[in-house]
């Protein structure tokens, strides 16, 4: 054999693929799971049923590309002190929420959980669970106390994204900043005294 077999026709266009993403992104966000099919993704998108379908089989796996490109950039790894480093990757959420219709699509994934739970699974394994650990590993970098539990920690800090955006209208631009805050101030370690 001399390599991999390429298929026959015109090569795929990048400009289409992101706006059939953006499209079927809106329409779970705005109608939900159920309510979004690929016709209705395709004329949004100016395409065809067929050519969706080339690039994703089934509502399913549109779906699942709509959540995997959720995470708009990654966090920064570079950070120069672990409290920088956690910050970097609370603002990183909050820029992910801003850009993408991120909380509807995650209400109609609760709203699916019985019917659907492979979607709220998948949600959870690409974006919720590398950005928890991620958030640990800068936590447990800042000479917190071994009783500290992280698991709870990391959940409050996350939590507090969604707990504002439920309770009060938006999250402010500095909400990153002031929620750390609260646990972890400017210049210091986790350890008290």
């Amino acid at each position: 054999m001399t390599g991999p077999q390429t298929k026959a026709g015109r090569p795929r266009d990048p400009a289409l693929d992101q706006a059939i993403l953006a499209a079927a992104a809106r329409q779970f966000g705005d109608l939900g799971y159920a309510r979004m099919s690929l016709e209705s993704v395709a004329a949004a998108a100016g395409t065809t049923v067929p050519s969706l379908r080339r690039r994703y089989p089934d509502k399913a796996e549109l779906a699942a590309a709509v959540i995997g490109a959720l995470r708009v950039e990654e966090p920064p790894a570079g950070a120069t002190t672990p409290r920088a480093h956690a910050l970097a990757i609370l603002e990183n959420l909050h820029s992910n929420l801003r850009a993408t219709p991120a909380l509807a699509i995650l209400g109609s994934l609760l709203t699916e959980e019985q019917r659907h739970p492979e979607l709220l699974d998948l949600f959870k394994t690409r974006i919720v669970e590398p950005r928890r650990a991620l958030l640990r590993q800068a936590l447990a970098a800042g000479d917190i106390p071994e009783s500290t539990d992280l698991d709870a920690l990391t959940s409050m800090l996350i939590g507090s994204f969604y707990g504002r955006y439920l309770t009060i209208a938006g999250i402010p631009d500095d909400w990153p900043d002031r929620v750390l805050s609260t646990i972890w101030p400017h210049d210091t370690n986790l350890r008290s005294g």
